[in-house]
């Protein structure tokens, strides 16, 4: 029995509804090991093989989607044709609303989503697809190492042609923010709470806000050329922007307000997008 392993083969930017948090960002690096034995070319399976079958499925089936708990007791959900609208319950009672082309949300067979939960549910979506000698697969997920502030937020970008349309997508995102040339952890601390479990809505998207149980709620909707999106949400987990929330938009945004409130300094912010990319913002 030989093994192969590829490290990093691909990152998951997804969100996904957690009992206690709500709605989470996130950004999984994917770690694969396969057991087999060898075939004709004395491989298990060709790495060019591994990183673009593999990959693709993992992108297809779980990157830039809403992961569900399916067996969380609050989470209600109608399936129509190809669409799908859900309302998650947490465990305080707060409630969010979520209402998609049926390609925009993946179910997972957990009562939470966990790197276990979601690695079984890769395992069983891709063992299918290999060739007859590997036997075994392991997945292991992994959030980057990040030393210093970050954040998770979700958000959707409506003009996006591919799956960052989706409204409800997101990322686990480093900030670097240097005032006047120097790094300055402060300011990068008080954009991580101030972005922490955030979703970052654009203005023009906001359709309605009104109150539940003497709670404001905000609801974001918008047609893109996947469909019709929706998300219904407490005011509270919300940074409303006036520009789409790219990541080069986001940069800037975090520049200017740093220069606002700070008008004799200057800013220069590394906002990260997930792993590993990002933009510059100055100021």
């Amino acid at each position: 029995m030989t093994t192969l392993f590829v490290n990093a083969l691909t990152v998951i930017d997804a969100s996904y509804l957690h009992p206690v948090r709500g709605l989470l960002g996130a950004s999984w690096l994917v770690d694969i090991e396969l057991d087999g034995t060898l075939d004709h070319q004395g491989m298990v399976l060709d790495f060019s093989s591994v990183k673009k079958q593999v990959k693709r499925i993992i992108d297809e089936s779980f990157d830039h989607k809403l992961l569900l708990p399916g067996q969380y007791p609050g989470l209600n959900l109608e399936q129509q044709e190809h669409r799908c609208d859900l309302s998650f319950t947490t465990e305080s009672g707060e409630t969010f609303r979520h209402s998609s082309p049926l390609s925009a949300v993946t179910l997972i067979d957990s009562g939470e989503i966990t790197g276990e939960a979601l690695s079984a549910a890769i395992i069983r979506e891709v063992k299918p697809a290999l060739p007859d000698n590997v036997q075994a697969i392991r997945l292991t997920l992994r959030d980057e190492q990040i030393e210093g502030s970050h954040y998770q937020y979700s958000h959707g970008l409506k003009h996006h042609d591919g799956n960052c349309q989706r409204i409800a997508h997101g990322h686990r995102s480093r900030i670097e923010v240097y005032r006047d040339g120097v790094r300055n952890p402060q300011l990068e601390t008080n954009w991580a709470e101030r972005w922490r479990d955030i979703y970052i809505g654009t203005r023009t998207d906001l359709l309605d806000s009104f109150e539940q149980a003497g709670i404001l709620y905000h609801r974001f909707g918008y047609t893109a050329n996947q469909g019709l999106f929706q998300l219904e949400l407490q005011a509270a987990r919300v940074y409303l922007i006036d520009t789409d929330s790219t990541v080069e938009n986001l940069a800037q945004h975090i520049a200017d307000t740093l220069k606002t409130e700070q008008p004799t300094a200057s800013f220069r912010v590394r906002a990260y997008e997930g792993v590993d990319k990002g933009a510059i913002g100055t100021a």
